[in-house]
């Protein structure tokens, strides 16, 4: 008796399904598959490791032991700053400042470090502070994974929390870290409470497990606390660390002392639980890209041949209400007074009041928040504040690029719903998919020369400075979204803390901090406001351009329709019915090949949410 076959893996199956489509795609549609296999070619190889924890964790040396560099990431209680470290791979050791969207990176000598991240330390003369820095080296774990350190302003039930859950979100994992001194603090219960539904992975790391002999009491105590406060990671293991002893191993006075302190130092353990857990699952969002890309490709070959078959059955009907639809979108396109223009402006104007109303709520919430923090701050806590307003600000700025990004595929949509059918914006949408990610690309604030004024500006993109080139990893539920025709990258500048804070006497004294929050602010909203307006007015002329672009490519297509049609009536009747059947035969692959993927997309997600 023979054995029922086994399902399947889902792995298994998307490839099996990934294969099916594009040969079917290289048959019905060439340039179609040309692009998926392309889109395929681009994927990201590389999974990313965002790295938080509250200051004085032993955040940072635990990074640092897990690229085997000491004192390369300066400690927590050394960095007061929102500037993130991203480590990479390299044949030779290398680090370099980055402005994303601004300003050229600029080259940094790795034991100048300190100086770009930490506020303790004077960047080199006419420098800004950058909004990332990227290190890269030959390093084996980071050939498979991104790591990223991110600053421990504050703790984490300050803004910087929020800060930290922004990166983490568009990471593939969060290394969360915790010391063996005590069990959990309310800011860090509160923090993984809230990053449990938007973090996909989370790993945990027990540090300074050498200095303190009741770890395994506070590693229970940790495991209690989570599944009462945060029962999303009920059951999360914990991986016991010393940086400390990993340091000594370079010490040790031979091979084999140095293995052992190595091995009991817990870092290499970490190091192979993050690789298991993470290489591989970059491959799984390569995939749903893949599949979104074909399902995009094969609804507009699905649009093609539906035109096909009823050019072959309809005939001349089908030829006079091309014709017609022609005509329409023609008079559209050329008209004086285009009605998609007129709803062009008003939605882009709706775009900026409903925008301006958001600024006004970020930063009335921002400083109604700080003095509050002001008001219950002792000396110390003062002193931490201009770096914490820093990272609130960008995490200000984010909110509001997105938004803005938002709201301009809101006005595209709108715009485009009622310009043409259903129909067609499946192969409008395909077309724009094919010519790049980006129909509109709204430039970026001017560039100013440095002055003492012009410190106040302090550049940073929209992702918080997590959107990298190396660490932009498409978030696996972005890679499952529906496609998005028209996407504005908006870049904007900022007057932020970070350099207030430098630049600006300011004491103790709570009125005085308080006053120089008003006017930290007051700078911040004045530029976001100034620069968002300004894209906003470059977004409409690029919409508007990228609109007539779709109607002049429907126009186009209806043309290539008709002579498709024109072809048909010339043929006999035994060959026309021919043809019907090879276009049924092919429609029906693309519709079950469409729903397949769609499935499996579904199943993709499922097994994101359930890890």
């Amino acid at each position: 008796m023979t054995q029922p076959k086994q399902p399947l893996s889902l792995p298994k199956q998307v490839a099996q399904t990934r294969e099916q489509l594009l040969a079917l795609l290289r048959e019905a549609a060439p340039e179609s598959a040309t692009w998926v296999e392309e889109i395929r070619a681009r994927r990201r190889k590389k999974p990313a490791v965002v790295v938080v924890g509250e200051t004085n964790r032993g955040k940072s040396s635990l990074v640092n032991a897990m690229i085997d560099r000491p004192g390369l990431s300066p400690v927590d209680a050394d960095v007061a700053t929102a500037t993130y470290l991203l480590f990479g791979h390299a044949e030779q050791w290398e680090a370099r400042a980055c402005y994303p969207g601004q300003l050229a990176p600029v080259p940094v000598e790795l034991d100048r470090l300190v100086n770009w991240v930490s506020a303790a330390h004077d960047l080199p003369e006419g420098e800004l502070p950058p909004r990332y820095v990227e290190v890269d080296g030959p390093v084996p774990l980071l050939e498979k994974l991104v790591v990223v350190d991110t600053p421990g302003v504050g703790g984490l039930e300050s803004m910087h929390g929020e800060l930290a859950i922004e990166a983490a979100a568009t990471a593939t994992a969060l290394l969360f870290v915790v010391d063996a001194s005590a069990p959990f603090t309310a800011g860090e219960l509160n923090f993984l409470a809230n990053v449990g539904e938007r973090v996909e992975t989370v790993v945990f790391a027990l540090s300074k497990v050498d200095a303190y002999r009741g770890w395994r009491q506070v590693q229970e105590a940790n495991q209690a606390l989570l599944a009462e406060h945060a029962p999303r990671f009920k059951g999360a293991t914990f991986h016991p660390v010393s940086s400390r002893m990993y340091e000594m191993a370079a010490k040790a006075p031979n091979p084999e002392a140095a293995e052992m302190l190595r091995d009991r130092s817990g870092v290499p353990q970490l190091v192979t639980a993050l690789e298991a857990l993470l290489v591989g699952r970059s491959a799984m969002l390569g995939e749903a890209n893949t599949l979104r890309a074909l399902s995009s490709a094969l609804g507009e070959l699905k649009v093609t041949l539906d035109n096909e078959r009823r050019a072959l059955t309809t005939g001349e009907a089908e030829a006079e209400a091309l014709r017609g639809r022609k005509d329409e979108l023609t008079v559209e396109r050329r008209s004086s007074t285009r009605g998609w223009q007129v709803k062009l402006r008003s939605e882009i104007q709706r775009a900026r009041l409903e925008n301006s109303h958001e600024v006004s709520k970020e930063m009335r919430d921002l400083q109604s928040w700080f003095r509050q923090a002001i008001d219950h701050a002792d000396k110390d806590r003062l002193r931490e504040l201009p770096g914490q307003v820093d990272a609130a600000m960008q995490v200000v700025s984010g909110r509001v690029g997105q938004s803005v990004s938002t709201r301009m595929n809101q006005v595209a949509d709108s715009v485009l719903s009622e310009l043409f059918s259903a129909d067609e914006l499946e192969v409008i949408r395909a077309q724009f998919a094919r010519t790049g990610p980006s129909q509109v690309v709204v430039r970026t604030a001017e560039k100013r020369i440095p002055t003492a004024e012009d410190k106040l500006l302090v550049f940073m993109g929209v992702s918080g400075g997590i959107g990298a080139g190396k660490m932009a990893t498409i978030p696996l539920a972005g890679a499952i979204a529906a496609p998005i025709l028209l996407v504005p990258t908006i870049i904007i500048g900022l007057g932020a803390g970070w350099w207030i804070a430098r630049t600006r006497k300011h004491t103790a004294d709570k009125q005085h901090m308080k006053l120089w929050l008003n006017e930290s602010i007051a700078d911040a909203r004045s530029t976001l406001d100034q620069l968002v307006a300004e894209q906003l007015i470059d977004a409409e002329s690029q919409l508007s351009l990228a609109l007539d672009e779709a109607l002049g490519k429907r126009i186009s297509g209806i043309e290539e329709q008709l002579r498709e049609v024109d072809k048909a009536l010339r043929l006999d009747v035994s060959e026309r019915q021919k043809r019907v059947t090879v276009v049924n035969k092919r429609l029906a692959d693309v519709l079950a090949g469409r729903d397949r993927a769609e499935k499996l997309l579904a199943g993709i997600r499922t097994v994101r949410d359930k890890n």
